[in-house]
This record gives structure tokens, sequence and C-alpha cells, in this order.
């Protein structure tokens, strides 16, 4: 028989059910990854004892969500999170149930779940694997299925569809045909799933390790056009050119090249993005060539309206459509040191990694190479100018705000701001000029010339 290897802690946790009379076990993506020989330390646990008696038995606990039978175990420096055996009641909302029902058998527990490999279950402290729905057969065969029929558990809980979708991205499995078929006949159930949720999915696709294939199985089954439809509409979009793909696999390569470049989240999204803007700035050219002036802002605006959708930070929003507002730069090696200031001032210190890393997999998306001299003259002028320590932002100036006021130039106003964006323009032109008299003395002038 297959056995978890449970560690010392789990089995002196898991002796405190034990030692009362119930049985506890060790369920969902922890037995999984163990199968697929994959690190998972983000343990669940599922238990005959019912939660006003896991409160019992531990005395230090937390409701995080009792409702649903589930209690965090806080125990000896660790917390774990406990779920009483249930089923649940009707999906009147197509997302929770309205009510569970405790239960004292594991198997009614295991029914309840989404797929036959997150249906694995080990009981402790021995670490026996129980597989009631054939989920190793399912591991070995690399395929995503759910438990019994497809089309009742996506009705219960659309989100689950997503989930499909994010596991083939994550484990590169296929999705069963009769799950796909029922996730193409209940796609239009995800609207009932809130914007959150879908976030959370869609970000864990988009960061997993192959993410091309979720984003496909989404589009085949039709929760793209739903859930993201200025990127289903890129889909057959012709660019010609320089470009042999269509947009929308343009955009699938470019998010690719990031996944194997290493590339942060930022840039992973900004890859997925950066061209959607396409759809609406494609105009023929007078050479039958196709044109996508402003696509960059388009790509922009139309980014952060999906962020705006899914409810993303706004952090998070103006980071990613700051990349993709300004991927389209072009470095040559005439620009002059004070085009490397401004570039650098434009874009952001912070983020011209990311900018450089995004140029990358955009241009290893078109060609399937780069030409890295360039690249590399670039970061080499960029570091030149860091190394002199010139001023490429507001706080590099050598005076601040405070120094017009105390020199009674301007009192605390917009035009204060104005002013030094102005000193800031003319210093990245000239360093000499980020010298504290020299700017009291320009900014009198740029105040009396107003």
């Amino acid at each position: 028989m297959l056995r978890y290897p449970v560690s010392d802690k789990l089995k002196d946790f898991s002796s405190v059910f034990t030692k009362n009379g119930f049985s506890i076990y060790l369920v969902g993506g922890a037995v999984r990854d163990f199968l697929l020989k994959k690190e998972n330390h983000d343990y669940d646990f599922a238990t005959d004892a019912e939660p006003v008696e896991i409160k019992r038995i531990f005395r230090r606990t937390i409701d995080t969500g009792i409702k649903h039978g589930t209690v965090t175990v806080l125990y000896k420096g660790e917390s774990y999170e406990v779920t009483s055996f249930r089923t649940d009641g009707s999906y009147s909302d197509m997302r929770h149930p309205e009510n569970v029902h405790f239960v004292k058998n594991l198997s009614e527990d295991l029914m309840r779940r989404d797929f036959t490999i997150n249906a694995l279950a080990a009981s402790l402290p021995k670490g026996e694997i129980i597989d009631e729905h054939d989920g190793i057969r399912d591991l070995k065969k690399k395929t995503i299925r759910a438990i019994g029929n497809p089309y009742e558990r996506f009705q219960e809980d659309a989100l689950r569809m997503l989930r499909a979708c994010r596991f083939a991205s994550k484990l590169s499995f296929d999705i069963e045909k009769e799950t796909f078929l029922a996730m193409r006949e209940l796609k239009d159930n995800v609207s009932a799933v809130s914007a959150e949720r879908i976030k959370e999915e869609i970000f864990a696709l988009i960061l997993s390790s192959n993410p091309v294939k979720g984003l496909e199985y989404m589009r085949l089954s039709g929760l793209m056009e739903i859930i993201l439809p200025e990127l289903y509409a890129t889909y057959g979009v012709e660019q010609k050119g320089i470009h042999q793909d269509d947009v929308y696999h343009h955009l699938l390569k470019t998010l690719y090249a990031a996944e194997k470049n290493g590339h942060g989240w930022k840039v992973r999204l900004a890859a997925l993005f950066h061209d959607i803007g396409k759809v609406e700035t494609r105009r023929k050219g007078s050479d039958r060539e196709y044109t996508f002036f402003g696509h960059d802002e388009k790509s922009a605006e139309l980014y952060e309206k999906i962020a705006t959708r899914l409810k993303t930070s706004n952090e998070e929003k103006y980071e990613v459509s700051h990349l993709i507002r300004n991927h389209m730069f072009s470095y040559d090696p005439s620009w002059t040191d004070a085009a490397v200031r401004r570039f650098i001032r434009r874009v952001g210190k912070e983020n011209i990694n990311d900018l450089i890393d995004l140029r990358i997999d955009d241009a290893e998306a078109i060609s399937g190479r780069i030409n890295p001299m360039l690249i590399i003259s670039l970061i080499e002028r960029i570091n030149d100018e860091y190394e002199k320590e010139s001023a490429l932002s507001l706080k590099d100036l050598k005076i601040k705000g405070d120094d017009l006021i105390r020199e009674k130039i301007l009192s605390p106003s917009p035009l204060m701001g104005k002013i030094l964006n102005t000193l800031l323009d003319e210093v990245i032109e000239n360093p000499s000029l980020n010298e504290r008299e020299k700017l009291i003395a320009r900014a009198r002038e740029l105040v009396q010339g107003m």
C-alpha cells in the first residue's frame, strides 16, 4: 500500500484526535503532490470530529470558516486548517452551498470534492493513502477529471471550471473529454463567481509553469470570452510585417518566453496583455500592411479596465499598465546621454529591469531571438548614469519644495510641482545645473516669467 511520509509534527498533531476517539486525514494537494514528487507543505485536514469537538480538544483555535466546518488549530507553534467531514446542501448561487451536513464517513466527504486528483487522502498518523475515485490512475494519465457527473460538479460551483484550467497549467495535464464538454456547456455560469475569486485563479494560472495550456483551455471552452473578452478578441487578428502570428498567439508566445526566462509576475501579466489594443487600433496601410499606431496606450487602457473588473489593487494595476504603456521603446546607440536620462525618468528607475525583460520576451516571441548587444549597450549606459549619480527624479534635485518656500519664491501650491518638474527637465539635459544656488536662481526666473 502506498504511504504518505508523515512527519513527527503531523504525527504529534494527529495523535490528539486519535487519543480522543476521532480519525483525521491529510487531504487534497499535499497528497497529490507527494505522488507527483512535487514539494507541497500546504496541509489541509479532514476529520470526523465536528467543529465544537475540535474546539474542545484543542486549547487555541480560530473560527476561520466554522459555518462550513473549518477551524484553524494553533498547536505547538504551527497552524493547521481542519475541516469536518461534510456533505453540501444545494448551491443556489453556483458557488457556495446554502448549508452543510456534518457526517462521520470519509467517503461521503471525498464525493463532494472537485477533481479525482484532489480527492486523495492519507490516514494519520500511519499515512496510508486512500483513493476512492481513481485519482492515482488519473495522475498517471496526466488527466483532470471531475468526480462523478461533471455537469453536477460545475453547477454546484462554477469556479471549478477555472480551477480545471489552472490545474491544467500548473501540472501540464489534459482535461478529460466529458469534463471539458461540461465546461463548454456551462461556461456562462462563471458569471456568478465573484471577481476576486476569478482574479485569484487567473493570476495563479498566468504565474504557473505552463500558462499557455490553461489559457487555451479557457479559450476553447468559451470561458475566456466571458472573463477576458479583450484577450479573446485578439484571436485571428492578423498582423503581417515582422509578425508570423496573429495577435493572440503572439501574446501567448510572449508569456511563454517570460515564464521560460524566469521573469516576475508584473512582466508576465504585461507580456500577456501588452498588445490587446491592436484589435481597436489596426488600420490598413498603403502598402497593404497593417498599422497599429497608439496600440501601446490602448493596450494599457484595456488592461486597466480588466484589472478594475477583477478588483486588482491600484498598485498592481498601474505597475503592469505602466510597463504595457512603455513597451514600445526602441533604443538606438545614437541616443545622447540626455536621451538615456529622459528614458530612465519616463520609465522610472524601479521599472527599468522589468521593462527590459518585457522587451526581451516580446522580441523572442516575434523572431525567436534577440540582439543582445543592443540590450547590453542600453544597460551599460543606464548603469553609467547611476554611477554618475545623475538627477533622474525629483528626489535627486539639490532643492526641494521647502527650499522654494524658505526662499519666498513660492508658497505651497500646484505650481510648485510644475516648477520642480521643469527644473528636473533642465537638469536632465544639463547635469551641471543641479546645484542649489543655480536652481534657486532659475526657479525665480521661472516664477517671474509666469
